[in-house]
């Protein structure tokens, strides 16, 4: 689920920012915005990404949580992890390309 920058978001989900430096995006500051479950930041794949965005950005920022990650490889991140929750397995050893 993309997050329009004037949708509100539901309660459980949060906004984050994905994408690399030198990407361009539609909206052009290179990142694009998503909804995710507050479940995500327990998966063990997502808080790998949450280590590098910690090692990329800092921890103070203003507005939406900044992921260093390509948005193909966090759509690609995304589908395993809602396809674990669905079958109950955990693949924690995936590795993406830019996350």
């Amino acid at each position: 689920m993309t997050d329009d920058k004037k949708t509100k978001v539901k309660k459980g989900w949060l906004v984050v920012a994905v994408g690399l430096d030198g990407e361009e995006d539609a909206g052009g500051d290179g990142f694009r915005r998503f909804a995710i479950p507050i479940s995500y930041l327990h998966h063990p794949l997502f808080l790998r990404l949450l280590e590098a965005a910690r090692e990329t950005y800092g921890y103070k920022t203003s507005g939406p949580l900044r992921l260093p990650c390509s948005v193909e490889d966090f759509l690609h991140l995304r589908w395993v992890i809602d396809r674990e929750r669905s079958s109950g397995s955990i693949h924690a050893s995936l590795s993406l390309h830019s996350c």
